[in-house]
């Protein structure tokens, strides 16, 4: 039978394990925080409440504070995921992202492209990145500058722009200089194509996309 203190380091290295890397806030109710732990499907925590290693302290607006591993994390609402829990860098340098796909079966991790949060949908039939002018417009990018190409919309032929993007994040692992394309009109998401998924090794089983940093 296992003392009580062998019982508290099993219970505590369990624990551990089980520490979330990434945290996403997707929106505020009252007190409580909607909150996408590692891309899986949102959850919602009440204040003191607490899921793999993620606790919530409070809310304010469209904020809210969290700790893990005893160290504090405020997240927005809208933000690029923050890297929490053990081993968890903040740099961009990290190997893995592992996706879970919501209920249609797409995978939508949130972002960052230059350093500006962003919400993505992975699109392995995209050759780059696609994004709408109105999403262009609100993270500042210059896509005028580009290249001009012609594009088939469904309401006929449109001039887009070939561009470069200086870094595109998602969790911890950040890629640099990432061909892209800014389309005339809206997109409810910005595509992420194989500009950006060619520089991983994909593998998915079930509703669990992971991708290997390559190069």
């Amino acid at each position: 039978m296992l003392t009580p203190l062998i019982t508290a380091l099993v219970f505590a290295l369990a624990a551990g394990s089980a520490l979330a890397q990434s945290v996403a806030l997707s929106g505020v109710a009252g007190s409580k925080a909607l909150v996408i732990i590692d891309g899986a499907a949102p959850k919602f925590l009440s204040p003191g409440q607490a899921h793999q290693g993620v606790k919530l302290l409070g809310t304010q607006g469209e904020s809210a504070v969290i700790e893990v591993n005893g160290q504090r994390q405020t997240l927005r609402v809208g933000e690029a995921p923050v890297s929490v829990g053990r081993g968890a860098t903040s740099g961009g340098g990290g190997q893995r992202i592992v996706l879970t796909a919501d209920g249609q079966g797409h995978f939508k991790p949130q972002g960052q492209i230059n350093g500006k949060a962003v919400q993505f949908m992975v699109d392995t039939g995209a050759t780059v990145v696609g994004l709408g002018e109105s999403d262009a417009k609100r993270i500042n990018l210059n896509y005028e500058q580009g290249q001009r190409v012609r594009m088939n919309t469904a309401n006929g032929t449109a001039i887009g722009y070939l561009i470069q993007l200086d870094s595109v994040r998602v969790g911890d692992v950040m890629v640099r200089n990432v061909d892209a394309v800014v389309t005339p009109q809206s997109m409810p998401y910005i595509l992420l194509g194989n500009s950006f998924l060619t520089r991983f090794q994909m593998q998915r089983s079930n509703d669990q996309l992971t991708l290997e940093r390559r190069f």
